[in-house]
């Protein structure tokens, strides 16, 4: 049957091959379509697609996705990754250096195996884990703080060095002792001050082992704000070095996704929202805004719940407005930028 492209959902499986209005193939008969697809088809301006018949119709209620799994090679590397960090934390602890050779044998290859990953978002929340916190949110920020960098045109070279610094940027907390890293209840004034402490260990750790200024400035930076607020010296915008602005973004998003021993992990539409509120003085808004933008087309697809108790799939993205997206209801289109007394409560990822 032909459908308007809007009304595509993941799972559709088409019933002849898709082109441009140029003539460029785009997808062949039987592809089973999934986020990235309904976003390209859309880029491309298609209006019409082929599909077999459906079964059933979706029930209106938000029921829990199918949880997106990464694929062996993937989850391998993601915890040679995890087991990486742990090591290096180990070699500080013990007081021998850490080396670039640990590092790039560790990182290089996760970033590989996801390189052509499509849906970044529901991958990273499948391998969130309660296990490992600390580790588990240095491999997050290494790879988000590498796919910003390459969000943003940035070479492949300078990407993996954005994402080396993302990485290493808590390894001054293996500096920290582990009762008030791992501590449950609200720290002390001296707990939290000791723990502002990481950045500046951090700091010391890679300038004396690695030589490397710029990834030295990331671990000291990156919990500096744009309106001097941060820690641990004040800095201003002009004053945070360029690829420290990028890892606070990817380390932001990273600790409010994530569940810890002290804080539930957050809806992430209600994290994304809140990126969106830090770039009015805190973070750097440009890169923001290039994370959101790019994190947005992933829920293409994704079914949403609505403020008047109705639920929907969001099928179109809004440029000028990230949060107010084309939603899909029983084959009614609803465009909240519309409505400015509907909004977008849950999404299911």
């Amino acid at each position: 049957m032909r459908i308007h492209v809007l009304q595509l959902i993941v799972g559709d499986k088409l019933s002849s091959d898709s082109y441009n209005m140029v003539g460029l193939h785009l997808l062949s008969s039987g592809t089973v379509v999934d986020s990235g697809d309904i976003l390209m088809l859309n880029r491309h301006n298609v209006e019409y697609v082929d599909i077999h018949p459906r079964g059933n119709e979706a029930v209106n209620v938000l029921e829990e996705p199918t949880v997106r799994q990464a694929n062996s090679t993937q989850l391998h590397t993601f915890n040679d990754a995890i087991t990486g960090i742990k090591d290096l934390f180990a070699a500080v602890e013990n007081g021998e250096s850490i080396h670039n050779e640990l590092i790039e044998s560790a990182f290089n290859p996760m970033i590989e195996s996801f390189q052509e990953e499509k849906d970044v978002v529901s991958l990273l929340i499948s391998l969130n884990s309660n296990d490992d916190y600390t580790y588990q949110h240095s491999v997050q920020v290494g790879m988000l703080s590498y796919y910003i960098a390459k969000w943003m045109n940035k070479s492949e070279k300078e990407a993996l060095h954005i994402g080396k610094a993302g990485y290493l940027h808590d390894i001054g907390k293996s500096k920290i002792h582990s009762d008030i890293l791992h501590k449950p209840a609200k720290l002390t004034n001296d707990e939290y001050n000791e723990i502002q402490k990481h950045t500046i260990y951090g700091y010391e750790i890679i300038k004396k082992s690695l030589n490397d200024n710029t990834l030295a400035l990331v671990a000291l930076e990156h919990h500096e704000r744009m309106d001097g607020t941060g820690y641990p010296l004040r800095k201003k915008s002009t004053e945070i070095h360029s690829y420290s602005l990028i890892i606070s973004v990817a380390d932001v998003y990273s600790a409010m996704i994530c569940n810890r021993v002290y804080q539930q992990k957050r809806d992430l539409l209600i994290v994304l929202k809140e990126l969106h509120r830090m770039s009015f003085g805190q973070l750097d808004p440009k890169i923001t805004q290039v994370f959101i933008r790019n994190m947005i087309p992933n829920f293409i697809g994704k079914k949403v719940s609505l403020s008047d108790g109705r639920v929907g799939t969001i099928v179109m993205t809004n440029p000028t407005d990230f949060f107010r997206p084309l939603i899909n209801i029983n084959n009614q289109f609803l465009d909240l930028s519309q409505l400015g007394d509907v909004e977008i409560t849950k999404i299911a990822i």
